[in-house]
């Protein structure tokens, strides 16, 4: 049981690096909507290890609080005001990072930003992984549909309920999911230019086969999307990691060089990272800045800036 537990920690790990790597997270989409501030670079984690609260001070933290009680008092007079409710849920977004409050407190200003906004899939977005965060996985099924509904190849939907069908132990629905999503790309791609971005749905269906431990099916796509653009680091990386854990070291060695060779400069400090073997420690680097702003990487669009 404990192995199973062990494989699984690291296949959710192949995943979450894979996506912070191309700047696909949901922590950098929120800041960069609610926020006017850069957003700093998504971290890479290792396995074994968990993210480091920030310390913050006493002062900070009254601060925080302080900007939260302002923009509850003008929402008390003002209640559809999209600033407040805005800089209400940036600052309660704050306050979860450093324990003050938890993913709970969240939900009433998004809801009330979907209700004002609907055009605004963001905003949909942020609800519907707050809502998994919170336990609602069905009301977060829903919202997730929603959006698919209308825009099936919105990347950071289906990035979000692909990751909870198989938290819910339901890869072949996920499987499924992107299967249709790529099957019907061609025709809505006819209808609206580069609405489903197929390399980047292909990178996340490798990672679902690599997390049920579907090897060969999830080399045969790393394998297409490297034929496909030799110059891609992103399946490069991913096939590195997948043959690091069925025990080809050597293999996986020259793909984490190559991936290194062909990322750009802020992302080869976290492929270097990623591709230490357990008895290694890492050297220490500067941090990379944003990924997100990118032109490469990017999966929503390649190349290009996520839309």
């Amino acid at each position: 049981m404990q192995k199973k537990s062990n494989r699984w920690f690291i296949w959710v790990f192949v995943v979450v690096a894979v996506v912070a790597l191309v700047g696909f997270s949901f922590g950098s989409i929120f800041d960069s909507l609610l926020s006017s501030r850069p957003s700093p670079s998504p971290t890479v984690p290792t396995p074994g290890t968990t993210p480091t609260p920030p310390v913050v001070s006493d002062i900070e933290k009254k601060n925080l609080k302080d900007l939260e009680n302002g923009y509850l008092q003008i929402l008390e007079k003002e209640p559809d005001n999209p600033d407040a409710l805005r800089g209400l849920a940036e600052a309660r977004s704050q306050m979860i990072k450093i324990g003050l409050k938890t993913e709970k407190d969240l939900l009433d200003p998004l809801e009330k930003l979907v209700e004002l906004n609907p055009e605004q899939t963001q905003y949909q977005v942020l609800l519907a992984q707050t809502l998994q965060k919170t336990g609602k996985r069905e009301s977060a099924a829903q919202t997730y549909r929603s959006i698919l509904a209308t825009e099936p190849g919105n990347m950071d939907a289906l990035q979000g309920f692909v990751n909870l069908l198989v938290e819910q132990q339901r890869p072949s629905a996920a499987t499924e999911l992107l299967q249709t999503t790529l099957k019907n790309a061609p025709q809505a791609n006819q209808v609206k230019p580069n609405s489903i971005n197929e390399s980047a749905v292909q990178l996340l269906l490798g990672q679902v086969y690599a997390t049920q431990r579907q090897f060969d099916q999830a080399v045969g796509v790393y394998d297409k999307l490297i034929a496909k653009d030799p110059n891609d680091f992103r399946p490069v990386f991913a096939k590195a990691i997948l043959l690091r854990e069925q025990g080809k070291t050597k293999e996986a060695d020259i793909l984490f060089n190559s991936a290194e060779k062909l990322a750009p400069g802020q992302y080869k400090d976290q492929i270097k990272a990623a591709a230490q073997k357990p008895n290694e420690t890492p050297e220490a680097s500067p941090s990379s800045q944003s990924p997100s702003a990118s032109p490469q990487p990017s999966p929503s669009s390649t190349p290009g800036t996520p839309e």
